[in-house]
């Protein structure tokens, strides 16, 4: 799975696979992205990414959704290289998740209100790192821990997630009810 967090001037990511229970660390980083003409700024975030996944053949995606920012430019700037990071996400033919920063924040701190240092720290922690990753390199590898997380409970074309089953719980119209 990779988690991406995108970013115009710097995008992260993060590489980890599941082990039964257990996600494990592949490879993290950033992608600095020169100042420049948008075009080829997003044009950078293509091959940069492209590249990773060529290098680390994940098989599944994850990228973290545009909050609507004080500034609607920078939100529209935002939206374009997200756009061009789903591009070569697809292009590289992998299914794409999407969260909001509250949903991976919630899902990998407990508080979708945490802050980039709890996220670095838990992150360190859930996947046994020597050191903390970059703030951007551990909001990406977050993301990828929450689509793993969502992964593991979502309802699949078998019925539900066998800790959903136990539980006695079925879906009636998109929510879960017991029974």
């Amino acid at each position: 799975m990779i988690g991406i967090d995108p970013g115009l001037r710097v995008t992260g990511y993060g590489i980890i696979e599941q082990i039964g229970k257990r996600s494990r660390y592949i490879a993290s980083g950033v992608i600095r992205v020169p100042q420049g003409d948008l075009a080829a700024r997003l044009g950078v975030i293509f091959s940069s990414l492209v590249e990773v996944i060529d290098t680390y053949q994940p098989t599944e995606a994850a990228i973290e959704k545009v909050f609507v920012n004080v500034n609607p430019s920078s939100t529209l700037l935002l939206g374009q290289a997200r756009g061009a990071a789903i591009t070569a996400l697809v292009h590289k033919g992998l299914p794409v998740h999407e969260f909001t920063a509250l949903q991976i924040k919630q899902s990998v701190v407990g508080y979708g209100r945490a802050t980039k240092e709890q996220m670095q720290l838990m992150v360190t922690r859930l996947l046994s790192l020597p050191g903390e990753p970059s703030k951007d390199a551990a909001d990406a590898l977050g993301c990828a821990l929450c689509a793993i997380q969502a992964r593991n409970m979502m309802i699949g074309a078998t019925g539900l997630a066998p800790a959903l089953a136990k539980k006695g719980l079925r879906v009636k119209r998109g929510r879960l009810i017991a029974g």
